[in-house]
């Protein structure tokens, strides 16, 4: 299937039209694709022709056909993660993320393994490990980066320093050139094995001649001007076209960034993995004294050596203030985390205790663990520090640009010092982080890419880290690879003979120049095609929500423009599991419902560039249309792109003026707690409704004058709503007046649940809370909000705070029990009203989970409780995951004698109205269906399935078909402390808390 582009040229058309009809993969020219796949992980820009998505290796050499035939550039891309700029270019782009994506053999006796370009690094070494092997190079995006990707990158990640480059771990690669010529090479070559490949017909004969050619008049150039380094990835690999190398041509196509072959197929080499490894984290007084002692721990044969400062701890806590896990490090300010393995726990254990032991002297503490959760923790702050200090305190934005420089290991103190020195001088400010074992230093630093004069120190400041790198004996580029970011700057560090080799080896594969061009040879200026400095913002800096968490709300520096720039490509949302984030791409597959393909448009429509209609451009709504608003990618990204509330602001924006365009879900839906609150005020109505529901003539006409998909059910209200099931009766005479709380009545506890309130009501009295609602109706605004409906949004929020006024003024805690509205009040009541809304900090200051009040009472939970050990299956709620955390759930439901499995299956797809909407039902049900309801299904009878949220509860009663009531924390509270739900809560007039009753 084909889409044209927007504007197209005829070539294009004409191009896409051929592509379409010789494929049988996808091939896509629209704006949207083309829009996507414009950026990568660098900051450059440059839209693509066109993206093709081949099924098989026939597929591939089609596409190259039909692109020689029409003379256009080829650029041959995995998961895009590129920081350097590689993965873009004004070409035809060759995808093998999604199809061409399988390990194909394991070799256990050879120890090799076979592998598709578009192979995800995580999926080959789960193949290898019931062997006992692993694949060496494993950088920090291991469960998305691909192995063509890492080939043409030369990849390393944190264990370089016990199994090299990626280019030390291939040993043959099956590779196309541009011409459509098929080429198997790899392996030691002498001169007559040379002779006889040179004969060969066609193009392949003539790049062993050229290559040959090429080494024996470049030999003494190339030994002279190559670094001695084991992260020297800056340049094309030449060298091992040396006879001391063997002339290894697979070995030489190593880190070409996509400029020379596409690569079909790669066998790699495979290394023992110890079968349990343990962690030393060492802690010094600063990261210059840390890289001053990797050279001794190297002496200890480490499988990592990883180093840390803190800075990125102060960007961890100003991106995730309730992220307490950096408090698992031992003290310092600089740390190295050294790896040990072994064939035991002791064993590795022993090792790393060792190395503590000895490094006593230089460090000021340290820590040895072996237990694999704690060690899952500390490695987390370290991987993902390439997201997290891409923002620092206040929402400043840092960049990469000159991201992975190294030198000898010998010299990385002094060179770490110099280079702080050096962003003195230019006034710029980086937290760092790297592999210390090989010199190598990762750092994103407060570039200001949005003005001219920010351009020109840019530029200078690469310029000077350059020379600096260069004067201490270094590489450019430690492991991220040249693209538009380095390889102008090679002639500092390069002779112009090696650079006229390079020249030379890129002709041999590539005489046309058609392979992602401009890339290592005849770059463009490292300063050129900047996407922010090019994407300043057309669209208008006034928003309808308050972007809290980038900068100010107005301008260009802040607001919704700052947050589009969130999205710096680390990819984390296109992973296949774990987490939450993101939903719907775990079901499509598709660049557009990821959360960076949706970052990558809002960009676009924001600068008018690729997507020119701004506010209500149709590929964003499109886009945005399977956005779960989950929350997920709030929580998962390590920049905290907020899809969410983005989406939210673009409904608001996109329908402005146009009400009567909205769709019907939003009125329907969005106004759900208004039509509820009218049923639930007339006696009998639910009953009436619930009657007209199950007939299925009436219900059909509902379901469609409401935009509901056809397939769901209506959920039924319950008999009497909450209000009338409590009846106002007092009780607060058995408690403490002192211990007052408020229960936020939301309205889907109000309207569907109502029995569950009654058991959090007991539960809390039994601990001696007097438990207060608000005479009146409040609501937190969510289905106002994820629809876009603002302005509704803020007078029903504005409202609700009014009404509760005085327990805010008092101070009395709220409790909430639908995570959803919970955190709504906790956030997004501050985009809706403002950040300095008297009543809406104060309210986001005071809600509180059930779980997180009853937390401060364990020991009684676990005194009062039965003594009855219960089983629980929790699914917990995504807006909890993101905004509200766990770990007081956890502690209550072990006081409580609950042994829980908490589930890590992510959404549940209904998502409020998401899964309710005409259209979302396939894709509501399939995200279920990837974990939460075989979970479900397979649970005993015994087991309770917890899920405190109503959109979760739903999910599962539609699912399930009736094999488990979906219960709340409330509920199996009271039955562990065996009480009986009973109306007994106080229900004070409006205004006057103290004396109500």
């Amino acid at each position: 299937m084909t889409s044209a582009p927007s504007r197209p040229s005829t070539a294009n058309s004409l191009l896409a039209e051929e592509l379409a009809g010789a494929m049988r993969g996808t091939v896509r020219f629209d704006t949207a694709t083309r829009a996507m796949w414009s950026a990568d992980s660098s900051n450059y820009r440059h839209v693509p022709l066109g993206v093709v998505q081949p099924v098989d290796s026939d597929d591939v050499e089609r596409a190259v056909e039909v692109t020689r035939r029409h003379g256009v550039p080829l650029l041959p891309l995995g998961a895009r993660t590129s920081i350097c700029g590689q993965s873009v270019n004004e070409a035809v782009v060759v995808d093998f993320h999604r199809h061409l994506n399988q390990v194909l053999e394991i070799d256990p006796d050879a120890r090799t393994a076979r592998v598709q370009p578009g192979t995800v690094l995580d999926d080959l070494r789960d193949a290898a490990r019931p062997y006992g092997l692993t694949f060496g190079p494993d950088p920090s995006t291991h469960n998305r980066c691909t192995l063509g990707g890492m080939i043409g990158n030369n990849a390393c990640g944190s264990h370089s320093v016990a199994w090299g480059k990626t280019v030390d771990n291939v040993r043959a690669l099956d590779v196309l050139l541009a011409d459509g010529t098929r080429m198997h090479v790899g392996g030691a070559m002498d001169d007559a094995a040379i002779d006889a490949a040179a004969r060969r017909p066609g193009a392949e004969g003539r790049v062993y001649v050229e290559l040959k050619a090429l080494r024996d008049r470049t030999a003494d150039i190339v030994r002279a001007d190559t670094p001695d380094l084991t992260r020297r990835v800056s340049g094309y690999n030449v060298d091992q076209l040396l006879p001391e190398h063997g002339f290894d041509l697979a070995k030489a196509l190593v880190g070409t960034e996509g400029t020379c072959v596409t690569l079909l197929e790669a066998t790699v080499d495979l290394v023992e993995s110890p079968p349990v490894r343990a962690l030393a984290v060492l802690g010094f007084a600063d990261a210059y004294t840390a890289a001053d002692h990797v050279v001794p721990v190297r002496e200890h044969a480490p499988l990592t050596i990883e180093g840390m400062d803190v800075g990125v701890i102060g960007a961890l806590r100003s991106a995730r203030p309730d992220d307490r896990s950096h408090e698992a490090l031992p003290g310092g300010t600089g740390w190295l985390y050294v790896e040990t393995g072994g064939t035991t726990r002791q064993e590795a254990h022993a090792k790393a205790e060792a190395i503590a032991k000895e490094m006593a002297w230089a460090t000021v503490d340290s820590k040895v663990v072996s237990e694999p959760k704690a060690m899952r923790s500390l490695w987390k702050i370290r991987e993902d520090g390439s997201g997290i200090v891409t923002r620092g305190p206040g929402g400043v934005e840092a960049w990469p640009g000159w991201e992975d420089a190294a030198v000898q290991p010998a010299k990385f103190g002094s060179y770490l010092r110099e280079f702080d020195a050096l962003l003195a001088k230019h006034g710029r400010s980086g937290a760092y982080y790297g592999h210390f074992g090989d010199g190598c230093l990762h750092v994103r630093i407060d570039f200001d890419l949005l003005t001219t004069p920010g351009m020109r120190n840019f530029r200078s400041f690469l310029e000077d880290a350059a020379d600096l790198a260069v004067a201490h004996g270094g590489s450019l580029s430690g492991e991220h690879g040249d693209g538009q970011a380095r390889a102008e700057l090679l002639s500092r560090m390069y002779t112009p003979r090696m650079l006229d080799a390079f020249a030379d080896f890129k002709r041999a594969w590539d005489p046309d120049g058609r392979m992602n061009p401009h890339r290592v040879v005849d770059p463009p200026k490292i300063d050129d095609d900047v996407r922010v400095f090019l994407g300043q913002p057309t669209i208008g800096t006034r928003t309808e929500l308050d972007f809290v968490d980038d900068g100010v709300p107005d301008g260009v520096r802040g607001g919704f423009a700052s947050a589009t720039r969130r999205c710096i490509g680390v990819a984390k949302c296109i992973t296949a599991s774990g987490g939450v984030m993101c939903p719907s791409y775990r079901v499509t597959g598709e660049e557009k419902h990821s959360t960076r393909g949706r970052a990558r448009l809002l960009f676009e429509m924001a600068s008018g560039q690729a997507v020119p209609d701004g506010w209500r451009s149709t590929e964003v709504r499109d886009a945005l249309d399977l956005c779960l608003s989950c929350k997920g990618c709030a929580r998962d990204c390590p920049v905290g792109v907020d899809m969410a509330t983005y989406k939210t602001e673009f409904l608001a924006q996109h329908y402005a003026g146009r009400a009567k365009d909205r769709p019907r879900s939003h009125w329907s839906m969005g106004w759900l707690p208004a039509w509820l609150r009218i049923a639930g005020s007339i006696p009998g109505a639910p009953r009436l409704a619930n009657a007209l529901a199950r007939r299925p003539a009436l219900a059909s006409v509902a379901k469609k004058a409401g935009g509901i998909a056809p397939q769901r059910s209506i959920p039924a209200l319950a008999p009497r709503p909450l209000r009338r099931l409590l009846g106002g009766t007092d009780h607060s005479a058995r408690a403490d007046v002192e211990k007052r709380v408020l229960l936020w009545p939301d309205t889907f506890t109000e309207a569907f649940d109502p029995d569950l309130a009654l058991d959090a009501i007991a539960v809390l009295e039994a601990l001696g809370y007097r438990v207060e609602l608000p005479s009146s109706g409040v609501c937190c605004g969510l289905t106002w909000i994820t629809t876009g409906q603002l302005g509704a949004a803020r007078r029903v929020v504005g409202r609700s705070l009014e009404r509760i006024r005085p327990w805010l003024e008092d101070g009395v805690p709220i409790v909430g029990l639908e995570p959803s509205c919970t955190a709504a009040l906790r956030g997004d009541s501050l985009k809706v009203l403002g950040r300095d809304h008297e009543l809406a900090g104060i309210a986001s200051a005071s809600i509180r989970t059930f779980a997180e009040l009853l937390a401060e009472h364990t020991s009684e939970l676990a005194a009062l409780a039965d003594g009855t050990r219960r089983k629980a299956l929790v699914q917990i709620h995504c807006h909890q995951y993101a905004e509200l955390g766990t770990d007081s759930d956890r502690a209550v439901l072990s006081a409580l004698g609950v042994e829980a499995e908490v589930l890590d299956e992510g959404c549940c797809g209904l998502a409020g109205n998401f899964g309710f909407e005409d259209g979302h039902y396939e894709v509501s049900t399939a995200c279920a269906e990837r974990g939460l309801m075989p979970a479900v299904r397979e649970a005993s009878s015994d087991t309770a399935v917890l899920a405190d949220g109503y959109s979760c509860r739903t999910q599962i009663r539609q699912l399930d078909n009736g094999g488990h009531e979906p219960t709340h924390l409330a509920s199996i509270a009271a039955r562990a402390l065996g009480l009986r739900p009973r109306a007994c809560v106080s229900v004070p007039e409006h205004g006057n808390a103290r004396t109500s009753g």
